[in-house]
Formats: structure tokens, C-alpha cells, sequence
């Protein structure tokens, strides 16, 4: 890290907002920029105290706890990937007092960190007059656009987190890849390991030793070259739809991680300049009313364009 600064210790109460969350978690939101193995550490090591005792990692907050916490050296933000814009008009696709759903835009991070001074959830809190709780629900990837939810109370996070672990969430992607898929519905259960490359980015491998990980999809149009599918996730795991599509030898149009670098290119020049994966649906009880929530963010005007593009010279080669 660079530029490195010390803080103060600090004390703390635990509030409603924070009730019921993990320490560890509860930590790396608090400790903006300090490393997520540094933040064990002082946990392992007793620096950190609630009510005066050492606590383990997953030890769960309860109102009126007191917080130490030692001083942590944080990174300042650097230059790469800088905040986004404070006039950025984002869409909302819902909101009450319990949940906001919002049409992310491609190229902005979910959170701050690693370079990135801040995302879309810091965004968010700065635009309210007063501080507020809002966590999120569940991630997308910085390249990847649409439905984003959030919470806006710990009981409805809470609630959501539950709804995830246990498969009463419906996400669905659309994703243009390069090759001619075939089946119609294909399920792919291949289970994908976790690992860090030498620069810091988090990648992921097919590995008969990872985590469990299940994906649909369903075969939308054809072209020459290239397919467009719909992508339904029966388990979460991190960038779970780009690493299967890349090992069964479809990698997503645009994808620096696990695409075809030549191809990305030459697609560049053709007005694709980002990853082709769009978070186009979300289905979902509502954590308080239970009543059903069906979150819809349409395909993006630069992904539309690629598609009818695509369409036209279809269209001139049947012709031709």
C-alpha cells in the first residue's frame, strides 16, 4: 500500500443498523483500504475487544456492544479507478423504506477499495442529507450492468441474505459469447475454486476441489459468429457465469478476465467496448410485506446497438 497513514483508536457503540452482522464484516465496512488479512490479524491477535473480551471472526454483534478498535493503517486512494461522478444519475427501479433497487451502470464498482475510492454505495450514502444504513444485497461485477439491490434496514438484509442462501432468489443475465451454442437449456454444474493472482485481482477456476457452483442457460438467438443466451443463477459464487461460459469455450464478448483478448480487440473497433453480461431480471419476496417483486432493468443502448448491429450484417449476408 502507499501513502499509508495511522488512525486513532476508536470506540464504539453497536446501533440497530449493525445488529446481528459479523464482526469481521462489520470491520472491513468501517476500515476503509486495510487489507481483509490485516483485519484478522487484529482480531487473532485480541486487538480487537467487544465488551473488553477478545472475540472470534464470526462472533455476531448485538445492540449496546462496545467496539475497540486499535489503530490500523489505511491506504489513501490512489489515481486508478476514481470515484464516480457526484452528478452520476442512476436509475431507481425501486425503493421503500426497507429496500432500493437500482439499474447499475457498467464500469462503476459495487463498494470502494483496492485503488477505488469509492462505489456505488458510497455514492449513494453521500447523496442523503444524514447518514443512513444501506448495504448491499448482493454484488455485481464493476463491468457488469443492472439490477442491483440493496437494504435499508439490517432486518430486511438479514432477510435477504437468507432468501439467497437458501435458492428463493431468481437472477437472470443476458450474455453474448463468442461461438454457436447449441442446446436450447443446458445446466452446468462445475464447481470453481478461489484464488488470487500475484497482482491482488480475485479470479476463479473449474476445479473438481471448489465450491459447488450451478448455472442455466437458456439459448436466445444465433449468429455467424456469436450467441446470445439467458444465464439464471442457481448458486452465487464470484464471476460464476464468465468462468463457466470460458471453460465450456464460450467466453463472454468483452470480458478482459476470461475472454478472448484478440477478439475483445477487434470487437473494440466495432463499438463493443465493454463485457457483454447484463443483470436483466430479479425476482424476489419482499423481506417485510412478502409480496412479490419482479426487478426488470432493460439491455443497455451500447449492447442493444452491438445486437442490431450484428442483425444487419445477418441480414446482408442472407442477402448477399
Amino acid at each position: 500500500m502507499n501513502d499509508l497513514s495511522k488512525a486513532s483508536v476508536s470506540w464504539g457503540s453497536v446501533g440497530e443498523d449493525s445488529e446481528n452482522q459479523r464482526i469481521d464484516n462489520y470491520l472491513e465496512k468501517v476500515l476503509k483500504g486495510v487489507p481483509k488479512n490485516h483485519i484478522y490479524r487484529i482480531l487473532r491477535s485480541g486487538e480487537v475487544r467487544v465488551n473488553s473480551k477478545r472475540v472470534k471472526p464470526n462472533y455476531r454483534l448485538k445492540i449496546g456492544d462496545k467496539l475497540r478498535i486499535p489503530p490500523v493503517r489505511t491506504a489513501k486512494p490512489t489515481r486508478q479507478g476514481t470515484a464516480p461522478r457526484s452528478n452520476l444519475l442512476l436509475e431507481v427501479l425501486f425503493e421503500d423504506d426497507y429496500l432500493l433497487a437500482i439499474n447499475k451502470p457498467s464500469g462503476i464498482a459495487v463498494h470502494g477499495g483496492s485503488g477505488i475510492s469509492s462505489g456505488i454505495v458510497e455514492l449513494l450514502r453521500m447523496r442523503e442529507p444524514k447518514p443512513r444504513f444501506l448495504e448491499l444485497v448482493h454484488r455485481l461485477d464493476r463491468e457488469t450492468s443492472g439490477v442491483l439491490l440493496l437494504a435499508k434496514k439490517r432486518s430486511a438484509l438479514t432477510a435477504l441474505h437468507q432468501m439467497l442462501r437458501s435458492g428463493e432468489v431468481e437472477k437472470r443475465y443476458l450474455v453474448l459469447v463468442k461461438g454457436k451454442w447449441i442446446n436450447q437449456k443446458q445446466s452446468v454444474m462445475l464447481p470453481l475454486h478461489k484464488y488470487v493472482t500475484s497482482s491482488g485481482e480475485r479470479r476463479v477456476t473449474v476445479n473438481k476441489g471448489g465450491k459447488v457452483a450451478h448455472t442455466l442457460f437458456f439459448l436466445l438467438q444465433n449468429w455467424q459468429e456469436f450467441s446470445l443466451l439467458e444465464a439464471e443463477l442457481k448458486t452465487g459464487r464470484t464471476h460464476q457465469i464468465r468462468a463457466h461460459l470460458a471453460h465450456l469455450g464460450f467466453p463472454i464478448l468483452g470480458d478482459v478476465k476470461y475472454g478472448d483478448f484478440t477478439l475483445n480487440h477487434k470487437l473494440a473497433m466495432r463499438g463493443l467496448k465493454r463485457m457483454f453480461l447484463h443483470a436483466y431480471k430479479l425476482v424476489v419476496k419482499h423481506p417485510i410485506s412478502g409480496a412479490a417483486l419482479r426487478l426488470e432493468a432493460p439491455l443497455p443502448v451500447d449492447l442493444q446497438q452491438f445486437i442490431e448491429k450484428l442483425d444487419e450484417r445477418h441480414a446482408e449476408s442472407i442477402n448477399s
